[in-house]
């Protein structure tokens, strides 16, 4: 029996880097999809270019293909899982986000991640959708500070959060591409609720610095998220963590519902991505 051949958008990022990985632990063959011909493709796929952006260009991609993995957010996706339907796709998994739940479609990011779920919900084609909380690889982003010295400064500092590595959001999306019942949504957390400081106080445990937490004012926040993203995000996550119309401290069993084994903890993804801090 041939090996399933599953497409992986997103190949070269945070979850999509660790699921092809998994899914080629598993025998599967995969395809990776990359927007430049360029990219570093992650060991055990082949690379193929294409963009979700112009269903036309990955339209070619899909011969063959059993399962997909999609990021949310594309504007043509429905043209985009037609195209998956014809080709004769299985199943699709959709990468999606806890605030899909929201009911107001005034807030950007739980708009286009509701519209990426309803165009799966439609389809003829077999369907997991996943909504994992914030992921632990988002301390990456506190480098730039850390490359200058020891203070780490951020927002919402009273928001508790179960963050998830994106190890074990890889491993749920494998058993769904590849063995799970259809049709399931899936809530997924990390194994435990930190706050930013707490965060901030394992990380240095792990480097072996003496990391000292600073917290940003909803206002200095405001400013520095406003130079970087346009202002219908801001308002997105300044409603999810300071109206707290978004609550992701719960820890979920889903994780080791479906896989067998807990979720990693921050410590372990701290100790396991060591080498990008230094």
């Amino acid at each position: 029996m041939s090996a399933p051949v599953v497409l992986v958008t997103g190949a070269t990022g945070n979850v999509g880097a660790e699921l092809v990985a998994h899914l080629a632990a598993a025998g599967a063959a995969v395809r990776a999809l990359v927007r430049k011909a360029d990219a570093t493709i992650p060991p055990g796929a082949q690379g193929v270019v294409g963009d979700l952006n112009a269903p036309d260009t990955v339209t070619p991609h899909l011969e063959g293909v059993r399962g997909v993995f999609l990021l949310s957010g594309y504007t043509d996706t429905p043209r985009l899982i037609d195209r998956m339907r014809d080709a004769g796709v299985e199943r699709v998994v959709l990468l999606s986000g806890g605030s899909a739940v929201a009911s107001n479609l005034d807030n950007a990011v739980s708009r286009y991640m509701v519209a990426s779920e309803q165009a799966v919900r439609e389809s003829a084609v077999g369907w997991t959708i996943l909504r994992p909380y914030a992921f632990t690889s988002n301390a990456l982003r506190w480098l730039p500070q850390l490359r200058l010295g020891d203070a780490v400064t951020l927002p919402f500092a009273d928001v508790a959060n179960a963050v998830i590595d994106p190890y074990d959001i890889a491993r749920v999306a494998a058993a769904a591409l590849l063995d799970a019942d259809q049709g399931q949504v899936y809530r997924l957390s990390g194994p435990e609720s930190l706050r930013p400081e707490q965060q901030v106080q394992v990380l240095g445990e792990v480097l072996g610095r003496d990391l000292r937490f600073q917290a940003q004012t909803d206002e200095q926040a405001r400013a520095e998220m406003s130079a970087g993203m346009p202002a219908e995000y801001v308002d997105a996550f300044f409603s999810f963590y300071v109206d707290r119309t978004l609550d992701e401290s719960a820890v979920l069993p889903t994780v080791e519902e479906i896989t067998g084994t807990a979720p990693r903890t921050f410590r372990e993804w701290a100790r396991a991505h060591r080498d990008a801090f230094s």
